[in-house]
């Protein structure tokens, strides 16, 4: 228990780059302990170590990817039938890209070359919902237990979800560009050498952190502003226990906002610590990653408008329901 402690604490939780932040803005003349400093040091604190994981995370699951080119994927999924499949693409959705947008051009190649549609959705739930960065940051903050019946609930959304569309037999209402594009069958990508590999890791870490970044900025900005100057006795009347409308409120908040899981935990951070519920947080990072409106209209592009509503009302309900599971559970889990 020590050792798992250290590692939470000071290893992913990097509780001593916090004091290190506390120490040098003392150095320099600021008072921590007043609301701006401390916002300062929330501020800084969270950038740094937040910038520190996503790079470390976003190079090791880079690399992992390396392995899984889409070619490669849709050979795999190609194989199986039935649940197993919606199992196996939000499986691999854990080591796709981190933000809604990004996985829908999968999402196209995925259905265009002959998966089936439920299949696709499952991929398409878990991959911005879900991932490998997701377990580290949210153990880090959160601690083991919410992380792990986070990610599990999530890819049991991904699965039900996908399960419940391919059941439903909607590939008449996938756009014809969608489903008439031809796709050549292309070879397994060749061999890629290590040195190649870490170049890939590398390279997809510089760019998916340049376009993260600035969300992250964000976010911890957001976070800041909650965390010192918001009271509690606020957040608490919204977002509190005492509110039964709390988990659909947060949902409806952070549906139409764009980020990713990197840019959500210091707002999510900040709103459990001013008393918000923990299922009424974690629902609002569902909603926010998952349901992002730049990723609805992209999807609209590829689904007509019945399929986009199903898709948006099982992510909607499910990611609601998991927020008053997680309330009730959150005794337990915390």
């Amino acid at each position: 228990m020590t050792i798992w402690n250290f590692i939470q604490n000071q290893l992913l939780g990097m509780n001593w780059l916090n004091d290190l932040t506390g120490l040098l803005l003392a150095r320099l003349g600021a008072d921590t302990a007043s609301t701006f400093g401390s916002g300062i040091q929330f501020f800084i604190y969270d950038t740094v170590k937040i910038t520190i994981l996503l790079c470390v995370l976003i190079y090791l699951i880079s690399f992992i990817q390396s392995y899984f080119p889409p070619e490669r994927s849709r050979s795999i999924l190609g194989r199986y039938r039935g649940i197993l499949a919606n199992t196996l693409a939000a499986i691999l959705g854990t080591v796709t890209p981190f933000c809604s947008c990004s996985s829908i051009p999968l999402f196209i190649g995925f259905t265009r070359a002959g998966l089936p549609l439920g299949v696709t959705f499952s991929f398409l739930i878990s991959s911005p919902m879900v991932d490998i960065g997701s377990l580290v940051l949210l153990t880090s903050i959160f601690g083991v237990k919410v992380a792990v019946a986070y990610v599990g609930i999530g890819l049991v959304l991904a699965i039900l979800g996908g399960t419940l569309i391919g059941k439903m037999r909607m590939e008449r209402y996938v756009e014809d560009f969608v489903l008439s594009a031809t796709t050549a069958n292309a070879a397994e990508s060749t061999g890629l050498t290590m040195r190649e590999r870490f170049a890939y890791a590398k390279e997809q870490m510089w760019e998916t952190f340049k376009k993260v970044f600035p969300y992250i900025l964000i976010g911890v900005g957001i976070g800041a502003f909650i965390h010192n100057w918001i009271p509690s006795s606020y957040v608490e009347a919204v977002l509190g226990g005492e509110n039964p409308l709390g988990v659909i409120v947060a949902v409806l908040a952070g549906t139409p906002m764009y980020a990713d899981i990197f840019g959500t935990i210091p707002v999510a951070q900040a709103l459990l610590g001013k008393g918000a519920q923990l299922g009424t947080v974690l629902a609002f990072m569902m909603a926010v990653t998952t349901l992002s409106l730049p990723s609805m209209l992209m999807l609209r592009k590829a689904v007509k408008p019945r399929l986009l509503a199903l898709f948006f009302g099982i992510c909607i309900g499910g990611i609601i329901l998991t927020g008053y599971l997680f309330n009730i559970f959150q005794d337990i889990l915390i």
